[in-house]
């Protein structure tokens, strides 16, 4: 795959008829959940799971997403959805990038990009991130 950034985490997609809208195509909400998918996959593959999230008290929440759909995925296709975690202050916000790929053609279907926000989840307000966090999210920087 000729992918935007070198070293992606990828997740593989099979397209199922339940993510079809009326027009015969993948509906635009699911890539959203794609992209939420692949984001909580890569966090814990680098270490950190939702009981982390809540020993620590902290997660990070969507301040932004921007996404671009740039052609369409039908049922039965055979995607790959990659991301990168761009930036990482260290202190409140994270970056991630993402990229959707049509296996068979090679071709990009979406290119997304999502801002995060620490809080602690206690609360509801935004907090400082944990030296967990800046460690893990700091050193899964892409450096591409």
């Amino acid at each position: 795959m000729d992918w935007d950034l070198p070293t992606p985490f990828v997740i593989d997609i099979q397209v199922e008829a339940s993510s079809i809208d009326h027009y015969g195509h993948v509906n635009n909400a699911e890539y959203l959940r794609w992209v939420e998918r692949a984001s909580w996959a890569h966090s814990r593959h680098l270490g950190l799971s939702l009981e982390d999230y809540r020993a620590l008290d902290r997660g990070m929440v969507v301040h932004r997403h921007e996404l671009d759909y740039l052609a369409p995925a039908f049922e039965d296709d055979r995607l790959q959805l990659a991301t990168w975690i761009i930036a990482c202050d260290g202190r409140l916000t994270l970056e991630r990038r993402f990229q959707l790929c049509n296996v068979a053609s090679s071709r990009t279907l979406l290119r997304a990009h999502t801002r995060f926000a620490c809080i602690e989840l206690s609360s509801g307000r935004p907090k400082r991130m944990p030296p967990r966090f800046v460690e893990v999210y700091g050193d899964a920087v892409s450096a591409g």
